[in-house]
């Protein structure tokens, strides 16, 4: 089982990447300019698998970035979440070595601004 399948119960999407580019969201035009939309752009913390606004986006595309690498294999003892900006892991891992890569790959996607790895134990 896949880190997005056993994280958020879902399979990974079509064309899902982990850095999308973000899709422009439509908000009602102001009462004084009826005739234009205005679009408003995406916090990248809440870019989704497809570049779609989803609140749990930048924790979705955490866990693809580790679906698509090679040495990060699903681990059932830790979960990937986040806190704004910040990428929480939490559980338990066997090896550093191992939370390092974890926190390196995790650090490469776009919203990420940090890796909180208090809650994660070794061995």
């Amino acid at each position: 089982m896949g880190w997005l399948k056993r994280l958020f119960g879902m399979e990974k999407p079509e064309n899902a990447e982990v850095n999308p580019n973000p899709q422009a969201v439509a908000q009602a035009p102001a009462a004084t300019q009826q005739s234009t939309t205005t679009t408003q752009s995406i916090p990248p913390e809440r870019l989704g698998l497809n570049g779609e606004y989803d609140q749990s986006g930048l924790a979705k595309r955490v866990a693809l970035a580790f679906d698509q690498d090679a040495q990060l294999d699903d681990m059932n003892t830790l979960w990937v979440a986040q806190t704004g900006g910040t990428v929480v892991l939490k559980g338990q891992v066997p090896s550093q070595d191992l939370l390092n890569k974890m926190v390196s790959v995790a650090k490469a996607v776009n919203g990420a601004d940090a890796v909180d790895t208090t809650q994660v134990k070794i061995g």
